[in-house]
């Protein structure tokens, strides 16, 4: 049989490209070599001859990125009619929420129907949870999404656990941009934790980030001028708000280097909280080495519910103890480890932070954590096992090409 012909195509060379289609493709090419040919390409143009020596093209969000959404959608029609498999996948859902930073401009760009348009057209669709599959499946009636979950090369250096001691009990958070709603759910459980605890734990903030810009528009004169963004205009300053207790917690001289707003060395290592400053995408996940439990709010929208349960993925490849709210994605995997009635569940791999309780139970299972310091190896542990072979790239991979061979006739 002859090798499978691919051109996966990456959205960015960061971010979501890396975990759902750079990452997999470069080892299916490196692992599967005599079952496939894969080439990785990114700005195709929208000429007909780049597609004729492939028989399967793999793309996310979009195959021409300087061409216009209906040629896209063309691009995808005329692929299928010259007898090739087109496959579509989608990380998030299609219509961000409304607390989300890209929800005006998805609105307004009509981002939200291209999408839709690509999923019904798509020969598969792959996502990332079941639980997205399921709102696909019943929103559009379709019966060709396929689960390929996120999944983590452990020989990745980023991904080998090297983590640092502290006499402190650390709390972290890593993530992006978007989450202000999520990590808002907290903030109360931060205070109180601050007000018992001071001395005995630390709060780390992760992938702090002052990149970007802000266009301004002359009211009189309509001059657009662009320029960089403020650090006090960042979401990342709120984040540090709520992670600081308003700075609160700090004394004068740490806080007049955190406003300094530049990556310099600080002794740190005893304050109550901890900036670490955004990485590149290979290796964003060694900030994992600084904490010991991590933390996972998600405020439960449609367009969370449906997102990929990453955090806790890697969280269990680091096994750090995790807590988290209790609602999808989070649940695919997660097992509370303390019963509604207040008992321990052996069974459990987390903590879970009932939606209708956020304002006290985020401080409690902190609180359960810092007064019960062995729970914290116990549930790292167990949430390891729960991950180490389900979500290892080795696993979703051979998945994957067995889903590959398998749409070929």
């Amino acid at each position: 049989m002859s090798k499978i012909r691919i051109l996966a195509i990456p959205p960015d060379t960061h971010g979501v490209g890396k975990f759902r289609i750079t990452g997999p493709y470069t080892f299916l090419q490196e692992n599967y070599g005599d079952d496939f040919h894969i080439d990785l390409l990114t700005n195709i143009e929208d000429k007909d001859d780049i597609f004729n020596n492939y028989d399967i093209i793999v793309m996310h969000t979009f195959i021409h990125n300087k061409a216009s959404s209906s040629k896209n959608i063309n691009r995808v029609k005329w692929l299928k009619e010259k007898g090739k498999i087109v496959i579509i996948d989608f990380d998030d859902y299609w219509e961000p929420d409304i607390r989300h930073p890209m929800y005006l401009q998805a609105k307004i760009s009509g981002a939200i129907i291209t999408k839709i348009n690509l999923l019904k057209e798509a020969s598969y669709i792959t996502v990332t949870t079941p639980v997205y599959q399921d709102t696909i499946i019943k929103k559009f009636n379709l019966k060709n999404v396929v689960v390929f979950p996120n999944a983590i090369d452990e020989t990745e250096p980023q991904f080998i656990p090297s983590p640092i001691p502290s006499e402190k009990i650390r709390f972290g958070w890593l993530g992006g941009s978007s989450h202000l709603s999520d990590i808002d759910l907290m903030t109360l459980g931060i205070s109180k934790m601050y007000n018992t605890f001071i001395d005995k734990i630390q709060f780390v903030l992760c992938g702090f980030d002052l990149r970007g810009t802000v266009t301004e528009i002359n009211k009189t004169t309509q001059e657009r001028k662009t320029r960089n963004v403020r650090p006090e205009e960042t979401v990342w300053y709120k984040y540090e708000h709520i992670f600081t207790n308003n700075y609160r917690v700090l004394d004068n001289d740490y806080i007049n280097f955190l406003k300094l707003y530049k990556e310099l060395e600080y002794d740190d290592t005893n304050k109550p909280y901890i900036r670490r400053w955004t990485k590149e995408t290979n290796k964003y996940a060694v900030n994992y080495n600084y904490f010991d439990v991590s933390l996972a709010p998600l405020v439960p929208t449609i367009f969370n519910i449906n997102k990929s349960q990453l955090k806790a993925i890697e969280s269990g490849f680091f096994k750090k103890a995790l807590i988290a709210s209790d609602v999808s994605p989070y649940t695919i995997d997660l097992i509370s480890a303390i019963e509604f009635n207040g008992k321990y569940n052996p069974k459990g791999n987390a903590l879970l932070v009932d939606p209708n309780k956020n304002h006290k139970q985020w401080f409690q299972h902190m609180k359960r954590l810092v007064e019960n310091p062995n729970m914290i190896e116990d549930l790292g542990n167990k949430l390891y096992e729960t991950v180490k072979d389900k979500y290892s790239l080795k696993k979703v991979c051979q998945d994957r090409s067995e889903f590959l061979k398998s749409i070929i006739k």
